[in-house]
């Protein structure tokens, strides 16, 4: 009986979905305990073997936690709304909706056939009405809701308009904008609702706001500072550009101090509670208001050093201040306005990574100095951000790198005063930025004090004179929440003179309406301006065609859709109770499974994804929709599976004279040299060996000697077999460079165990049809490709598909290989030749079961050896899969099932246990092993083996027998044995006898459990 995975795979696989084993239950008396991995996008290359990974590792935890007694909740689903849906929407004139069900039905494939132990009935796509209407309406609490500063939470919207009838605004703490006016109760019951309206929204915690964002104009769309790298848009490179607009916002940072200490009680790594804390980023200081000359005009700015205020210089205003344009003096206008235009091509990410480029332009504006009232000039600098702080910043250049650097930039032009240095220390060569080892100095009343003690003192000077108070700030923004986008979540507001109204929730879903074009419109509008039935009617609560908008009865509806992040923060929660068609979850499946005990997923969603997910978890648990603060206990990144690249190597020829083209006036010579370099250049590949050493943009264009000397073989062979290649132009061939350009190639025409190019494959490869005529420069007659690790993409041609793996050696093969490649954090290169190990690690387990006869197993009593290999797996596998320590795990079932095969163990007693030990990492064998054993049913929810310390301990010892320190032979002797017996057992030996001759040994060593040693 052989083992053959794909029968034994397909049937289970087909078992499990019948019979619905993975089904959780939300009513159960035994322990819950919730599995989660972050949700895949439903792209339409499908899966590549690194995306299981995290997948395999959470199915381990779903299966063991099963064995263990637990009810566990493993779901899956697919976040499927998004750009790239879009984007292939847009290039192809297929609906989105269309090309991700297919998608989802592709990657639903790829998944049930590695066999993971989801409960699909429970699945959630996020693009779906019945899902994203839960969506919309926990978007109408968030507008229904503001944050109460003394309650320290969010409450009921109409908690603060109850305090505004009664007694105004005066008394009310409140998350809300700066800009706010304050007014009484009498004044709020005489304002219309239009004015009572507006004034909410400062307080709501989602919010209309004209707000600097990141637009993409190639895209159409404004995009979270998470899709930009390197300044240009993460899909399709694209430029970014900032730009003012309207937009729906969150107040995200009404959470930031509870974010911050939330992460004190919940089980993530450091490293990723680190990339919170500093993304969040907690600042304690003072804000400080600077009149500004001639004007009623203020620029407030927030310092954690208000110690340093007698120290500024200047003060430097980000391009994009709403002050800008109104105090530039005519005289600077038109550099100020160069520069704000070419500063918006530039991503706020961007701005800050770069700290080499300095760059500014003066106002030609003066502010007013708090205390000396001398006047301080007001630049613009693209290193201050109008996101971060107030958008402006006192420059205290002795005290600030940054400051120091722009301030001697810029020494000497108009507007740049003396650097002021307030420090009894030097700051001839670089700014002081210590908070100690200083007194103050020309600091008026500050004199004499350290940064403690100012700080204290300016502060309490500041609030005297009305200018400032202390201030706990943050780096983190308020989420813009709108995306110029058609294939998203609608809104479900519409719009009465111009003022957002909510629709109710028993009108939701307010779904996608059809569009002809997935691009902006004309004049600028988001997709869904291109939509004809786009309006709301308030009488038959329907939406309607946009003819009808009488502004009366009938609206305009919502043109922008959710970003991406919507459906993804609160998804987990769906998942509790996914039928449910009133609301997201019932209060009983939520007070059962509470939140999630172990999250699996990527740590690049560590400023993104996790961060909504906690804001909005808090949230709902703020207004009583949740039952816990944090969503996810404990949470591991899994690292990359990289793959390994392969490239091949072009020839390229260049002239030693750079920049030349073949023109009339050129010598024939150059003439001939640059038709030779054009018909060569496409047509010649160099082996691997050829290049080694070698490095285009640095040698490409040196002289033909320094080439010589650096690279003997590279330069020698290529010359020459070029001459021979074309004796006619052997001539021209000394006048030429020679380097090459690596370029990725196709795993699919080389060899991946020799590394060897399959010439006509590739020739025929239609990426490759640009050379199609090659030629190669071989070494030992075979053309060997050069191989490099990289993250495993599409682009890049090195891609594994885990179908062909699952199709050529089974699931579990997959599964356990992914798991033995290393720590499940960590990257890892991918090397398909290493299957072949662990398909044959399976095919010798099978072996203690079956013959080619059929069972093999008996019901003899074990040996100790054998329930001491089996008891060392048991306890090895519960530690590492408690410890998430999976490749370890993989190591000890190879060694047990080597121990077993040599011990010949096929004792029942044995290797029932070991079908259920090895269950949760190779599923399908383990439930074929546990019904060829005689019993129906799945191996899913039998109890996993316990570990018996008592088949661990050693009853004998394998003794070295020495004869003056030389070892001569073995002896295995009972380890209670008395020093003295052991010496009468070891001389009574015949072995002994003869290494003795008839002589009587001096002295014998015996260490019990250790030697023993004869000497003389």
């Amino acid at each position: 009986m052989k083992y053959n995975p794909n029968e034994i795979e397909a049937n289970w696989q087909k078992y499990w979905a019948d019979n619905q084993t993975f089904a959780a239950s939300n009513h159960s008396e035994k322990p819950k305990y919730y599995v989660l991995d972050m949700f895949p996008y439903p792209s339409g290359a499908g899966l590549h073997v690194g995306h299981p990974l995290g997948y395999i590792a959470s199915d381990i935890v779903a299966r063991y936690k099963r064995h263990k007694g637990f009810n566990v909740l493993h779901p899956q689903g697919y976040d499927s709304f998004g750009l790239p849906a879009e984007q292939y929407a847009i290039q192809t004139g297929q609906h989105p909706d269309k090309t991700t069900k297919e998608n989802i039905a592709r990657y639903r494939e790829q998944l049930d056939k590695i066999g993971f132990s989801f409960d699909w009935s429970r699945e959630v796509r996020t693009s779906n009405p019945d899902y994203y209407k839960h969506t919309q309406w926990i978007f109408i609490q968030l507008f229904e809701s503001w944050y109460n500063n003394n309650s320290d939470k969010a409450e009921s919207i109409c908690t603060l308009i109850q305090e505004f009838e009664k007694n105004g605004n005066v008394n009310v703490n409140a998350v809300c904008d700066d800009n706010i006016v304050s007014f009484s109760s009498s004044e709020w019951n005489a304002f219309s609702s239009e004015q009572q309206q507006k004034i909410l929204l400062q307080y709501r915690l989602t919010y209309l706001a004209e707000t600097e964002v990141n637009w993409c104009p190639a895209l159409g769309t404004v995009l979270a500072n998470d899709e930009i790298v390197n300044g240009v848009s993460e899909r399709g490179g694209h430029p970014v550009i900032r730009k003012k607009m309207t937009q729906w916002s969150m107040r995200i940072l009404a959470y930031a101090e509870r974010l911050l200490q939330g992460l004190n009680e919940i089980d993530w790594t450091e490293s990723l509670k680190e990339s919170q804390r500093n993304w969040i980023g907690k600042s304690v200081g003072a804000m400080v208001d600077f009149r500004l000359q001639n004007s009623e005009n203020r620029i407030s700015v927030f310092t954690t050093r208000p110690d340093t205020i007698f120290g500024v210089t200047f003060m430097t205003l980000a391009p994009e201040h709403e002050l800008v344009a109104q105090i530039t003096t005519p005289e600077q206008k038109a550099a100020v306005d160069a520069y704000v235009e070419a500063t918006a091509k530039r991503s706020e990410r961007e701005r800050m990574a770069d700290v080499k480029t300095i760059s500014g332009v003066f106002t030609g504006a003066y502010a007013e100095h708090p205390f000396t009232k001398e006047p301080i000039p007001v630049w613009i600098g693209d290193y201050v951000l109008a996101g971060y702080g107030t958008g402006a910043v006192m420059a205290v250049p002795c005290g600030d790198e940054r400051d120091y650097a722009f301030a001697n930039f810029f020494k000497g032009t108009n507007g740049m005063p003396e650097i002021k240095n307030i420090f009894d220390q030097d700051i001839s060569e670089e700014a002081f930025g210590a908070k100690e080892g200083f007194k103050l100095v020309d600091s008026d009343f500050l004199n004499g004090l350290g940064y403690k003690e100012g700080t204290k003192k300016v502060i309490e000077e500041l609030e005297k004179i009305g200018v400032g108070k202390a201030k706990v700030n943050y780096r983190l923004r308020d989420a813009v929440f709108s995306r110029q986008r058609y294939w998203g979540e609608p809104f479900p507001v519409y719009y009465v003179n111009g003022l957002p109204q909510m629709i109710d929730k028993k009108h939701l879903p307010i779904a996608l309406p059809e569009v002809e074009k997935y691009l902006p419109t004309e004049d600028g509008q988001p997709p869904l301006g291109n939509a004809t039935i786009w309006a709301w009617n308030t009488e038959t609560n329907e939406v309607v065609s946009n003819d009808l908008i009488d502004n009366k009865t009938i609206f305009p509806l919502e043109l922008n859709t959710m970003p991406g992040w919507a459906g993804s923060s609160w998804y987990w929660m769906r998942y509790m109770d996914a039928h449910n068609k009133e609301d997201f979850a019932s209060k009983e499946a939520l007070d059962y499974w509470q939140n999630v005990d172990l999250y699996i997923g990527g740590s690049e969603h560590a400023t993104g994804h996790l961060l909504y997910a906690r804001f909005w978890n808090k949230f709902l648990k703020d207004r009583g929709f949740a039952p816990t603060e944090e969503p996810f206990k404990k949470l591991i990144n899994q690292g990359m599976i990289l793959g390994m690249s392969a490239f091949v190597y072009r020839l390229i020829c260049n002239h030693n004279s750079e920049g030349i083209e073949i023109k009339s006036d050129l010598s024939e010579e150059n003439k001939e040299i640059l038709e030779f370099i054009k018909k060569t250049n496409n047509k010649f590949f160099i082996s691997k060996a050829f290049t080694d050493s070698y490095d285009i943009k640095s040698n490409i264009n040196k002289p033909k000697e320094i080439l010589e000397k650096e690279i003997d073989d590279f330069i020698l062979t290529i010359p020459n077999f070029l001459k021979n290649y074309f004796p006619n132009d052997s001539h021209l061939i000394d006048k030429l460079s020679f380097g090459f350009q690596k370029i990725h190639v196709d795993l699919s025409v080389i060899n991946d165990i020799t590394n060897e190019l399959d010439r006509e494959k590739f020739k025929n490869h239609p990426v490759y049809t640009d050379y199609k005529n090659a030629e190669f420069i071989l070494e030992d007659g075979k053309y060997i490709v050069g191989r490099e690790v990289e993250k495993m993409s599409k682009s890049k041609y090195n891609v594994v598909n885990p179908d062909e793996i699952c199709n050529e050696y089974g699931a579990d093969t997959l599964r356990l290989y992914e798991m033995f490649l290393g720590p499940l954090e960590q990257a890892k290169p991918w090397n398909t030749a290493g299957i072949t190990g662990v398909f044959g690690f399976l095919k010798k387990l099978w072996r203690l079961y079956f013959d080619d006869n059929g069972s093999i197993v008996t019901n003899n009593e074990p040996t100790a050896e054998m329930y001491k290999s089996l008891h060392k797996t048991i306890k090895k596998v519960t530690e590492d899969i408690e410890n998430f320590s999976f490749n370890t795990s993989v190591s000890q079932f190879m060694i047990c099932v080597n121990e077993l095969a040599t011990l010949k163990c096929h004792h029942r007693a044995i290797l029932e246990p070991l079908a259920v030990v090895i269950s949760p990492y190779a599923p399908h064998i383990a439930e074929e092993l546990w019904k060829q054993l005689g019993y129906e049913g799945s191996i899913a929810t039998v109890d996993f083996p316990i570990f018996d310390a008592k088949y661990l301990v050693e009853s004998e010892k394998e003794y070295p027998i020495s004869f003056n320190g030389k070892m001569r032979f073995t002896m295995k002797l009972p380890l209670d044995l008395t020093p003295k017996q052991i010496e009468e057992i070891v001389m009574a030996d015949e072995r002994t006898i003869a290494q003795l001759a008839g002589n009587t040994p001096k002295k014998v060593i015996i260490v019990p459990g250790k030697i023993i040693n004869l000497v003389g």
